[in-house]
């Protein structure tokens, strides 16, 4: 009887005996579960890069590009900018001065000063585009032949830059106009013609310095044709002072057009050239002053500009 309790006894006291079986304890949630929801993106209001870089552009700069503008606009669509007639005159319209209808005046014919300066700026940047054209062109090409080839090339071509440089550029100016004829075109020329020798010894010392890297004397040792590694090596690393030349030079071209036009060789009246508005107000300087004043002031703003865009053109690391 014994042994039949102790054994129903012994499952309930091994079932005392053994140790309670630990609660699992419930596993930490994912970290991605706890994180807080996305949120959407908070817009950046910072400026571009180019923008950027005009808000640290000098006031002078930024000036001297605006004035640029302002005559560019005025070569390209004089229309919105001047409504009245730049040559016809108005009867009983003779030399007023500057007022609310008419901004700059009235000249001895009744023609409105503000429509025809204006309307000059197309003929005054036309003729300096051209020369700076002209005098890029031929005197890149002669300063590159020079630098490139050396020898007795060099030679011929730079003693023809020298006499260029000898004579008077007003005078050889004169000269060349004689021979062409009047007008802005060839005023422009003559003008262009002038520059020649400046780009030409400039283009020659560019490339002598950079016909002597090493990427230059790699390029003939591997192979490559004197005319393909002029146009890719050389020439592109020679433009960096090339392109402030061109920019100063475009203010020279400018000044010297209306010098031109002023002694009566550029474009012929009425065309409402810069240098020949000055000319046509000299007679009446003391009378009527806005007539020489007006456009000379001007001619003074668009050349200085252009020398200070290329004076910055000058100072950009190459």
């Amino acid at each position: 009887m014994n042994t039949a309790v102790s054994s129903a006894l012994s499952p309930a006291l091994d079932a005392q005996a053994a140790p309670p079986t630990p609660t699992p304890i419930p596993t930490a949630l994912p970290a991605s579960s706890l994180a807080p929801a996305p949120t959407a993106p908070r817009r950046s209001f910072a400026l571009p890069a180019r923008l950027q870089s005009l808000k640290r552009l000098p006031p002078t700069l930024a000036l001297a590009w605006l004035v640029i503008a302002v005559a560019a606009l005025w070569a390209l669509a004089p229309g919105w900018f001047a409504h009245q007639n730049p040559i016809a005159g108005q009867a009983g319209q003779q030399l007023l001065a500057p007022s609310a209808a008419h901004w700059l005046g009235t000249d001895a014919l009744g023609r409105d000063l503000w429509a025809r300066v204006v309307h000059g700026a197309v003929h005054s940047l036309s003729g300096a585009f051209v020369a700076v054209g002209v005098g890029l062109a031929v005197g890149t090409l002669i300063g590159l032949l020079a630098g490139a080839t050396g020898g007795r090339t060099e030679d011929a071509l730079m003693r023809l830059v020298d006499v260029l440089l000898a004579v008077p550029s007003l005078l050889l100016s004169l000269t060349i106009i004689i021979v062409l004829g009047f007008g802005t075109i060839n005023a422009a020329i003559a003008v262009g013609v002038v520059s020649v020798a400046s780009f030409a010894r400039l283009v020659r010392s560019e490339v002598v310095r950079v016909r002597r890297s090493d990427y230059v004397e790699a390029a003939f040792g591997s192979g490559g044709r004197f005319a393909a590694v002029l146009w890719r090596h050389v020439l592109p690393n020679s433009l960096t002072s090339v392109i402030a030349m061109a920019a100063l030079q475009f203010g020279s071209a400018i000044l010297a057009i209306s010098t031109l036009g002023f002694l009566g060789y550029g474009a012929p009246p009425p065309t409402p050239e810069w240098g020949l508005l000055i000319a046509e107000g000299r007679n009446y300087i003391a009378t009527a002053w806005w007539l020489t004043t007006a456009p000379g002031l001007i001619v003074v703003a668009v050349v200085l500009a252009a020398n200070r865009i290329a004076t910055a053109f000058a100072r950009r690391p190459a």
